[in-house]
């Protein structure tokens, strides 16, 4: 049987309030559910394929949510910020409330694709080492990057305060100064330490795929969408 819940509950559940908000919205006739008005805070409705609008702006109802964003520079991964604005005020309002995370955070001056939901098991799967998922850098050096520097990335870099040498995955050039780095760890200031390794330095830092998931080329800077099926399916892949 499909589960059902109350539009008061509903919104609620979808961030758009407390129960006592939402229930004002209603009797104030500012809900419509699946293309009709509803001004009955009780009025059940069946979860799934539902959509509404709340104030004239349309929502489908989402159970969990899943979520990509092309993170501009000079915006900060934390709910906290400290001395730049949060990428978490980039996406509406409903979405904070229910307090959706980034998944492995970039750092302020880092832009390109960043996950984000509040599936606390998706978050653990796309973000554990143990299930080493590929992230690929667009990384723009300083100086040209030669054979013998990307070889070195590949065999390892020793970094300070690691026991072992830390390799990327896969390294390629794009052009004199752009490399493609696929690394499976997210340790703090990474592609910079490793590219600081081989006497290079990086002047600008874009990640441009998760998985097999990549950066679309029509979502601006700033922007965000959820994520599809196809989109899922991506970041299961192996």
């Amino acid at each position: 049987m499909a589960k059902k819940l109350d539009i008061e509950r509903i919104l609620s559940k979808q961030g758009f309030g407390t129960r006592k908000q939402c229930r004002i919205m209603i009797i104030n006739e500012e809900i419509t559910v699946n293309g009709a008005l509803c001004d009955d805070p009780d009025a059940e409705f069946e979860l799934e394929n539902l959509s509404f609008t709340v104030k004239g702006e349309a929502w489908h109802y989402r159970e969990k949510s899943y979520l990509m964003l092309h993170k501009p520079s000079n915006y900060e991964c934390s709910h906290k910020t400290q001395h730049h604005p949060t990428i978490y005020s980039l996406l509406p309002h409903p979405l904070v409330v229910r307090d959706v995370q980034c998944i492995g955070r970039l750092d302020e001056d880092t832009t390109g694709l960043i996950l984000i939901s509040d599936d606390g098991q998706f978050i653990h799967r796309m973000s554990s080492p143990k299930h080493k998922v590929p992230k690929i850098y667009e990384v723009t050096c300083k100086y040209a990057v030669s054979d013998e520097q990307i070889a070195h990335i590949l065999k390892g870099v020793q970094l300070i305060d690691e026991n072992a040498p830390i390799a990327a995955l896969a390294c390629e050039r794009i052009t004199e100064n752009v490399i493609h780095m696929t690394l499976a760890e997210g340790k703090y200031h990474q592609v910079k330490r490793m590219v600081a390794a081989i006497s290079n330095r990086v002047e600008d830092l874009k990640r441009i795929q998760i998985g097999e998931l990549k950066l679309p080329e029509d979502l601006k800077v700033g922007e965000w969408k959820w994520l599809s099926e196809a989109d899922m399916m991506m970041l299961s892949a192996k």
